[in-house]
């Protein structure tokens, strides 16, 4: 489902000449940018139906796709990878023409298009899926053995698509509104996707299939097929939009370890309605379900695979001790059904609105139940691991995100724009405020920009643009002389005048409004200054201070 939000006051503007963008290519373009026949049609249901054969790990299948059309055109695109295979193309039962490039197979349309019409096409496929070589990040399809005579089958595909292992509209702009998955393996093991389980039909050939059913828009790489043998429990959490089914899938030798530790999903999901707002996929219900991986924030089907660990596999990745408090995969990737599926960056160039955010969650998950300053430890703690390489945005329409500092970086810029806004509560109404507003939208990142700043009744724009867009660290500059203090903010791009909140000497913390110019306060015999650490920014004392 196509969807448009007007942007609001304060969008920040680009800064140029601050990295080389790669070079894109033919297929990057194809594949990143709402081509010519991309935009024509609007998606509005798929029909996924695959069936995975463990022993020679091939996938065979179709999708309906089912679209309005808002512009004329007789060209649709549908994507699929190598080296899967599509078969034919059906639509009100004839076959259609289509060719390749790349991933992208270009079907040329019998019936006349007709705007304002919901029409349907099937894409039948198969071949051998790319074997996912280092999943989540590097993805694919997993096959793993159980140690049980059977095989795990897995499936994970953010930033590669979709399209790795069945046909779509591979791009991040444009959600069904709804979708159905049907999985048939054999009778020995069963299948976890998305949504609510509708429906077990018994085949004749020892296999049944599974039929899930997802209520809600769901970005593409939300989608996921998990085979094995699994044993499962439910639960009913009593949350703001009333009673949310909570089920819990594990291979059976992990049941009495996993009963314990998906406590903590529960936790969690009281933590997050809290700050972010009611679970936004009441509906579907929640679940978390093991994989031969780490994990992914597969849209109403997390998966785990932290190995029963708290942290990070056992690490705290702040290093200051409260990453041990909670088990990182379940808090992590449930923080994206925030961020990430109920509020999803159109271009992954802004992939900082999902791993940003998510990354804050942890922080905001420890102050929950530690206390702020818990909270706040852990997310200075995690400034240690930020590169300042390159900058966070990646380059739009080319299907390339940036920096991976868009985690702790982004998750830092957070927690200082929270000391900027300087209210709590408003902070927390901010949040909440985000998931409703862009509730099930897909955005470019700067509509959430705009909406903070708009929220914080302070124009933003130069803060986003610093941490977002540049490299470097703010320095806060200041000299002690006979005129007082004279501070100014260096390392900075223009127009950035974020205020900041320091300590004077002995006395109580204060705010200055630094701009790059110098500026003075009058002090009496002070002659240090600290600044705040919840401030992402360094500070150095100046001997060249001028007026």
């Amino acid at each position: 489902m196509l969807r448009i939000i007007a942007c609001l006051c304060f969008v920040a503007v680009s800064i140029n000449g601050l990295a080389q963008a790669p070079k894109s290519t033919h297929a990057d373009t194809l594949r990143g940018s709402i081509t010519p026949q991309r935009v024509w049609w609007d998606l509005t249901y798929y029909h996924l139906k695959v069936t995975p054969n463990a022993k020679d790990s091939t996938l065979s299948g179709s999708t309906q796709v089912v679209y309005k059309v808002i512009q004329p055109n007789q060209t649709i695109q549908i994507d699929l990878q190598e080296p899967l295979q599509i078969s034919k193309v059906i639509q009100d039962g004839e076959s259609l023409r289509f060719k390749r490039d790349g991933s992208a197979f270009f079907i040329d349309l019998k019936k006349k298009q007709e705007v304002g019409k919901t029409e349907t096409i099937e894409v039948f496929y198969s071949g051998k899926p790319r074997l996912a070589k280092r999943p989540p990040w590097d993805g694919g399809v997993q096959w793993v053995p159980d140690g049980k005579g059977n095989t795990i089958i897995s499936t994970s595909c953010q930033g590669l698509g979709s399209s790795v292992w069945w046909p779509c509209k591979d791009h991040m702009y444009d959600e069904p509104d709804s979708m159905q998955i049907s999985i048939t393996v054999p009778k020995n093991l069963m299948d976890v996707s998305n949504g609510n389980l509708r429906s077990v039909v018994e085949n004749n050939d020892n296999t049944h299939t599974f039929n899930w059913f997802v209520k809600n828009p769901i970005n593409n790489y939300g989608v996921n097929m998990n085979v094995a043998n699994y044993v499962s429990w439910k639960e009913t959490f009593k949350g703001e939009k009333g009673d949310l089914a909570v089920s819990y899938y594990v291979l059976p030798q992990n049941l009495e370890k996993a009963k314990e530790q998906f406590k903590q999903a529960p936790q969690m999901l009281k933590a997050f309605e809290h700050w972010f707002g009611p679970y936004p996929f009441y509906e579907d219900g929640y679940k978390l379900v093991e994989v031969p991986y780490l994990g992914m924030e597969h849209q109403s089907s997390v998966t785990y695979g932290n190995g029963y660990k708290m942290g990070y596999l056992g690490r705290d990745l702040s290093n200051t001790g409260w990453g041990l408090k909670w088990d990182f995969i379940i808090i992590h990737e449930s923080g994206h059904e925030w961020f990430a599926n109920n509020i999803t960056y159109k271009d992954v160039a802004d992939m900082w609105v999902h791993e940003g955010f998510t990354n804050y969650s942890e922080n905001l998950y420890t102050e929950y139940y530690f206390g702020k300053e818990a909270g706040s430890d852990y997310v200075i703690g995690t400034r240690a691991l930020i590169a300042n390489d390159e900058p966070i945005i990646g380059t739009y329409g080319v299907n390339q995100e940036g920096s991976k500092d868009m985690y702790y970086k982004g998750g830092n810029l957070l927690h200082t724009i929270r000391q900027v806004v300087n209210d709590d509560e408003k902070w927390r109404q901010i949040l909440r405020g985000l998931n409703k507003t862009f509730y099930h939208q897909t955005v470019d990142g700067s509509q959430i920009e705009a909406y903070v700043s708009e929220q914080a009744g302070r124009n933003l724009s130069k803060v986003f643009d610093q941490y977002l867009r540049d490299v470097r660290i703010p320095v806060l500059e200041y000299s002690f002389g006979n005129k007082g203090l004279q501070y100014r903010w260096a390392n900075v791009v223009d127009g950035f005048d974020m205020p900041v909140k320091v300590k004077i000497g002995s006395g109580k913390e204060e705010f200055l409004y630094p701009t790059a110019e110098w500026k003075s306060l009058k002090t009496k015999s002070e002659k240090t200054l600290s600044v705040d650490r919840n401030f992402y920014v360094e500070s150095k004392e100046s001997k060249q201070a001028s007026l």
